[in-house]
């Protein structure tokens, strides 16, 4: 079945094509909640209450404003950030075991194979380093720009304008 039609009958509230789209994307947007969240098991609940949101939601989705995958990916990014700085998550998280962070330092490459279902990490890996650090900052492991700001040492305006540029570069690269 055609994505356009896939999505047309999902906004329409047909169950099926909401089972398509969810084992077409739903490795994709568990691994980018992964990134931010940095735990299996939350990912995968996040992933479930996103598609659920998009279903409940599916008529505020416009082909105009953009692609699907894009939309839902968007509402996974911001359902993953929310989590992460909800009050109950920095609480739980307060008293990890050494384990966690092992695995977060030795994972430097955060666009892995789940996050790279659309083939994102060529694309990203073609743009100059500043870009590639900004960008993974942002969109992969959910830094404010402010926080960026502060981990890379640069100005908050220098932040905005090489996300816009980059994010413009990808937007070149994939037309």
């Amino acid at each position: 079945m055609q994505l356009e039609s896939l999505v047309k009958k999902f906004k329409n509230k047909d169950v099926k094509a909401f089972e398509s789209l969810y084992e077409m994307y739903k490795q994709s947007v568990t691994g980018v909640v992964y990134n931010i969240v940095r735990d299996q098991t939350i990912a995968e609940e996040i992933t479930q209450d996103v598609f659920i949101k998009a279903w409940n939601n599916a008529n505020t989705y416009s082909e105009k404003k953009g692609r699907f995958f894009t939309w839902i990916i968007n509402i996974a990014r911001n359902a993953a950030i929310d989590k992460v700085r909800s009050k109950n998550f920095k609480n739980n998280t307060k008293n990890l075991d050494a384990e966690f962070f092992v695995d977060i330092l030795e994972n430097h490459d955060s666009l892995d194979s789940k996050t790279d279902a659309i083939g994102i990490k060529n694309f990203v890996n073609k743009l100059k380093e500043t870009c590639i650090k900004v960008i993974e900052l942002l969109y992969f492991k959910g830094f404010t720009q402010k926080e960026v700001s502060e981990s890379l040492d640069i100005p908050l305006g220098t932040v905005k304008t090489r996300n816009r540029n980059c994010i413009n570069e990808l937007r070149i690269m994939l037309k």
